[in-house]
């Protein structure tokens, strides 16, 4: 008796299981993804049923055109740029106008002329601008990082802000709570009790929300009193000051912005902080020119996240990368590029125009490095030029379009920031910073080797082996 109930209740499990698998199977088709991406989860699924049921629960399933807040709430923080108009100026050639098209049909996203942007490449320099405006804040400081740490930097961050509260200033902080799981709850708790309205974005609790940490918000950037913003690739630690424990230097890249482009980096937080069940935001933005009319640098954000109908900050660089005519420079810390990037890059060489990718010659990742070096050959059978950073980490995050178009920002060239995370990055008309941002390429060249493919062919066959391995995990690293 007891043998056959056991043999029932097995089967019926077998049965449930088969169900369940088949099931996702049926999700996973029905999402009409990429074919060889669906095809990789089914294998999986087939091949690895718990393994696989595990895995697509933390990392497959997909959040598309899940809308962060309400039309009716876009509208209102919108009309907190009041009647601002935005115009594509008259002597942009047509690539460009189609540039910025692209970004409005996209996001929305407006252009905004006669900003005024300072560009760092060293964080020492970032947060000695960061914590002075800080300090001079009157009306409301909105701050949003990937990475918080319990360091000097973290604490002298905390101390401000509190003494702002004090002064009657609104602070509000978001941070990834999966970026920050390292850093001791204490620390976000004195935050709070200094009276700084401080959240957690997508807070990651085991087992209910487990499959939030796939989804991270890597949004870097700073907003103080609707008059100055910061954007870029640099998080709140030591490291991005001192290099930290592993590196000689931290190589970044962060920009300051004055003027109606603030407006953007605000609406970006303001999302974020209504997507989080807080009150919505009202704070007004100025949106008086910082620059005399044609003299400053014109300015695009684009958004993007696994929410989004469109891989919006793909689209913006693939448009962009196909525009170019005489050079397309990157630098990124992870180059683990979808297809289309890398066809992309690999039609604008084949093109004739000057393609280099700098990555690190060591990341903080050794298995993003991994995977980053798998792509190499393929790259430089197109004659794309690729240079290893070798001083230190290189975490800069900037694309260089021929002499006037740029982009600075937080995402990374790799599967993850362009359909996982949560992302910003700032696109840049402005012959004058293309240009500063170009000079320091060539700087951070000095401190490269160039790979060469007869070198490249040379390497170990394991090492060779663990790249391929790693990099079937590139859609999901």
């Amino acid at each position: 008796m007891l043998t056959a109930t056991l043999n029932w209740m097995y089967w019926l499990l077998m049965i449930a299981y088969g169900i369940t698998v088949i099931s996702i199977v049926g999700v996973v088709l029905s999402e009409n993804r990429n074919p060889l991406k669906s095809l990789a989860w089914i294998t999986v699924l087939l091949l690895f049923p718990v393994g696989g049921i595990i895995l697509y629960i933390f990392f497959g399933r997909s959040i598309k055109n899940t809308r962060m807040i309400s039309r009716r709430k876009k509208r209102k923080l919108r009309e907190s740029e009041g009647d601002y108009h935005s115009t594509i100026p008259e002597d942009f050639n047509q690539e460009m106008r189609q540039l910025v098209e692209l970004g409005r049909s996209l996001t929305g996203a407006l252009y905004y002329p006669d900003n005024r942007v300072e560009v760092y490449n060293h964080g020492e320099e970032k947060f000695k601008a960061l914590f002075e405006d800080l300090k001079n804040a009157r009306e409301y400081i909105h701050l949003q990082y990937y990475i918080i740490e319990d360091d000097e930097t973290g604490r002298r961050l905390r101390d401000i802000l509190a003494e702002r509260v004090r002064a009657g200033v609104k602070v509000r902080v978001i941070y990834d709570d999966f970026g920050c799981w390292g850093v001791d709850k204490k620390y976000f708790k004195s935050l709070s009790e200094a009276g700084i309205s401080i959240h957690p974005f997508f807070k990651v609790n085991f087992p209910p929300f487990a499959t939030r940490i796939n989804w991270r918000n890597h949004r870097k950037l700073a907003v103080i009193d609707g008059k100055t913003a910061y954007l870029g690739g640099m998080n709140v630690a030591d490291r991005y000051i001192d290099g930290g424990k592993k590196f000689a230097c931290w190589r970044d890249t962060h920009i300051r912005i004055e003027g109606p482009a603030v407006a953007a980096v605000e609406y970006s937080f303001a999302v974020d902080w209504s997507f989080m069940g807080q009150p919505l935001l009202e704070e007004r933005v100025d949106l008086s020119p910082a620059t005399a009319p044609g003299k400053g640098a014109g300015l695009q954000m684009m958004r993007c996240g696994p929410t989004s109908e469109w891989s919006n900050i793909s689209l913006y660089m693939l448009k962009a990368i196909g525009n170019a005519k005489k050079r397309v420079y990157i630098q990124t810390p992870y180059f683990l590029p979808t297809e289309a990037m890398l066809s992309a890059l690999q039609a604008a060489a084949l093109s004739r125009v000057d393609v280099r990718v700098m990555i690190p010659y060591k990341s903080d990742s050794a298995t993003l490095t991994l995977a980053s070096y798998s792509y190499i050959m393929q790259c430089l059978r197109a004659g794309i030029k690729i240079y290893l950073f070798k001083s230190g980490m290189l975490h800069s995050k900037v694309m260089i379009i021929d002499d006037k178009v740029s982009a600075v920002g937080s995402a990374n060239i790799d599967f993850r920031s362009f359909e996982h995370n949560f992302e910003d990055t700032m696109f840049i008309f402005s012959n004058d910073i293309n240009a500063q941002l170009r000079r320091q390429f060539m700087t951070d060249l000095q401190d490269c080797e160039r790979v060469r493919p007869s070198q490249w062919r040379r390497r170990p066959i394991t090492q060779k082996a663990k790249e391929s391995i790693v990099r079937l995990l590139s859609p999901v690293l």
